[in-house]
């Protein structure tokens, strides 16, 4: 999976298209993951103790990555993400400017 937790994505797909966030956990095994203010979903929760009322909880769900772009860090537009190899390492590059991100 190219994208990683704490990178800035854009949603380019679905009912949040065109919003950006960071993302906040990634799920591999899945091809998912969670940005911070989308796909916003509401949890109802019961009460935990006697006499606390029960509430209405929004927490973001996960999104495919197929669906977000990572944003390249100069320029602020979306970019795709390559590998390249240096020093033995492997590192990951914007396709559109070849810049390390």
């Amino acid at each position: 999976m190219k994208i990683k937790k704490s990178d800035n994505v854009i949603i380019i797909a679905g009912k949040d298209k065109g919003k950006k966030g960071k993302v906040i956990k990634a799920l591999p095994s899945q091809d998912r993951i969670v940005v911070e203010g989308a796909n916003i979903k509401k949890r109802h929760m019961r009460p935990k103790k006697s006499g606390q009322k029960g509430q209405i909880v929004e927490i973001p769900a996960s999104i495919h990555i197929s669906n977000v772009q990572i944003i390249e860090s100069k320029t602020g537009e979306p970019t795709r993400i390559g590998t390249k190899i240096v020093n033995g390492k492997k590192i990951r590059i914007s396709k559109k400017t070849g810049a390390e991100i």
